[in-house]
């Protein structure tokens, strides 16, 4: 049985792995990893997320995350709140033939995207960071890597 190129060895279900280094264009597009295309060009969801970076989500993966929140009570003003930052900031899109995407403006400046960027897997969502802020990010949590795996494996992966 042979795999698409993009789907990896893992299938056309497979987690966002890995880290890109692409550049935006004049006109604030971004070429998607080849790796990611298969699994986004249905259509994705671009939003906030957090530590100043961007959210792209498979439609399917946020419609589970929307279903998610709209458990939330809506008595909970933190709720509302994050509700209100989540959804104001999302653009639904749709890749083109070459595999790009369209970067809104006020996404690119609340990330603080200019030319470099770093597009990484995150599991069941692909993040859009500055590149410097990517790399100073990274240098900051790999001191405590080691450090907190035994909270996030409290059984041991290894």
């Amino acid at each position: 049985m042979a795999l698409e190129p993009s789907s990896g060895l893992l299938g056309s279900l497979a987690p966002f792995l890995g880290t890109y280094t692409p550049r935006l264009d004049e006109k604030g597009r971004l070429i998607l990893p080849a790796k990611f295309r298969a699994q986004l060009a249905p259509g994705l969801v671009m939003t906030r997320g957090q530590e100043r970076c961007l959210f792209l989500l498979p439609l399917d993966e946020f419609r589970v995350m929307h279903d998610q929140l709209r458990q939330a009570p809506v008595t909970s003003k933190q709720a509302r709140d994050y509700l209100r930052v989540f959804l104001s900031g999302a653009s639904d899109e749709l890749p083109d033939k070459q595999g790009r995407v369209s970067i809104p403006p006020m996404l690119r400046k609340y990330a603080g995207l200019d030319r470099d960027v770093a597009v990484i897997g995150a599991g069941t969502r692909v993040e859009i960071w500055d590149l410097a802020a990517w790399e100073t990010y990274l240098a900051e949590q790999e001191a405590g890597y080691a450090d907190t795996a035994e909270e996030v494996f409290p059984n041991g992966p290894f």
